[in-house]
C-alpha cells in the first residue's frame, strides 16, 4: 500500500519568511493546525520544516512575542519527517510511530510537496480495509447457511 494512493492532497504550505501572524491566520482560514513550510520562490515547495498551532502557541504567544517579529522560519520543526509517494504505509506509520508524530508532508520523486499523510487517513485506510474483511466473512456466512437451508 503506496502513501500516494491515500494521501490527502489539499495541503496547506507556507513560505518560510512568512511571520506568525500570517500563519496563524492561514491556520484559521484552512481550518487546519499544521502546516508545511517551504522556502520561498521554491516552485516545487520542497518541504524544509513543518509549523503546528502548538509551536504557534510555544515559541510566540506563551513568550509573548509580537507575532508580527517573528518569521515561520524562527519558530518551525526544522528537517521533518517526509515521505516519498512511493513509501508503504506500514513503513511510513512504524516511522511516525518511532518519531512520535501525526502527519507528514509526502512528495513525489523530484522532492514536490504533494499531500500530506496523516494518522487519522491511516485509521481510515485500516478501517475500510477491516469492513471488507468483516464483509466477506459476513458473505461466506450467509453463503454457508443458504446451502444448509436448501
Amino acid at each position: 500500500m503506496k502513501i500516494g494512493e491515500y494521501c490527502k492532497r489539499a495541503v496547506v504550505a507556507i513560505a518560510s519568511k512568512a511571520d506568525a501572524a500570517e500563519a496563524a491566520k492561514l491556520m484559521r482560514a484552512g481550518h487546519v493546525g499544521f502546516l508545511i513550510v517551504y522556502r520561498e520562490g521554491d516552485e516545487l515547495q520542497k518541504p524544509v520544516g513543518v509549523l503546528t498551532d502548538r509551536d504557534l502557541v510555544l515559541g510566540v504567544l506563551a513568550r509573548d512575542v509580537d507575532p508580527h517579529s517573528v518569521t515561520v522560519d524562527d519558530v518551525m520543526t526544522r528537517q521533518p519527517l517526509i515521505a516519498n509517494e512511493s513509501d508503504e504505509l506500514s513503513d511510513m506509520l512504524q516511522a511516525m510511530r518511532l518519531a512520535g508524530i501525526r502527519r507528514v508532508p509526502v512528495v513525489d520523486v523530484r522532492g514536490s510537496l504533494i499531500g500530506i499523510m496523516a494518522i487519522d487517513d491511516a485509521i481510515d485506510v485500516i478501517t475500510g480495509l477491516m469492513c471488507d474483511i468483516a464483509g466477506s466473512i459476513k458473505s461466506e456466512q450467509r453463503q454457508e447457511w443458504r446451502a444448509r437451508a436448501g
